[in-house]
């Protein structure tokens, strides 16, 4: 009976273990969700201007 109890006990510890393991993954996929949101919004609305070509070291800016 004392060997079932010891198994009981640490089949619960790796239960919440792991339960907290997939709750803390699921914050950091919701965080992670919504900073690639934001910066999709910030890229759409910089192209909707017109701002969001790369300038290279080397080109001359447009208006020389």
């Amino acid at each position: 009976m004392t060997a079932l109890e010891e198994r009981i006990a640490h089949l619960l510890r790796v239960t919440d273990d792991l339960s907290e393991t997939v709750a803390a993954q699921a914050r950091e996929i919701d965080r992670l969700t919504a900073r690639v949101e934001m910066l999709m919004q910030r890229e759409a609305h910089r192209e909707a201007e017109g701002s969001g070509g790369i300038v290279l070291g080397d080109e001359r800016p447009p208006h020389y």
